[in-house]
């Protein structure tokens, strides 16, 4: 394991836990775009450069802002009243430690570790920029105006204030 990879899980992993246990919703939106670039990193780490970059294209740069910019516009400004933990957690946390146990025994005993690892593809990002900028510009022009739309549409229909 190499020093990157440690810090980045310590990173991603703190990252997630603290979009679970925070209280304030606008530093869990901001948690869990710290975990995606976590998880983008990875991906590039890995040698996944077109998976890396869509990673921070869309999931840091729209899904987890459009989140965030969400939140603000539409959270009320009363508190929340209700526990942060049920009266039933301990049974959540032991079926929880229970199914990652399973799961983790089937991976490890999986046939499917001892295979090998098929060559890696001799595409790049270079390629798949170059296609999508020549022979597929039409469809990712419309899918830009679409959600432009949709973001404008949602921005409208947030600040609609009520005729009084």
């Amino acid at each position: 394991m190499s020093v990157t990879f440690v810090i980045l899980a310590a990173l991603t992993i703190a990252s997630a836990v603290a979009v679970m246990t925070l209280r304030n919703l606008v530093h869990c939106a901001l948690a869990l775009t710290v975990t995606f670039a976590g998880l983008a990193a990875f991906y590039l780490q890995l040698g996944a450069q077109f998976v890396g970059f869509a990673q921070v294209l869309v999931y840091v740069g729209a899904v987890a802002i459009l989140i965030v910019f969400a939140i603000l516009l539409t959270r009320g400004s009363e508190p929340p009243t209700e526990r942060i933990f049920s009266s039933s957690w301990a049974i959540g946390a032991a079926i929880a430690v229970a199914v990652f146990g399973l799961l983790a025994g089937l991976i490890a005993y999986s046939r499917s570790l001892t295979r090998e690892i098929p060559p890696a593809p001799t595409i790049t990002v270079r390629q798949i920029g170059d296609e999508l900028m020549s022979r597929y510009v039409l469809p990712l022009e419309v899918i830009g105006l679409l959600l432009t739309a949709a973001l404008i549409g949602a921005v409208i229909i947030a600040m609609r204030e009520e005729a009084k």
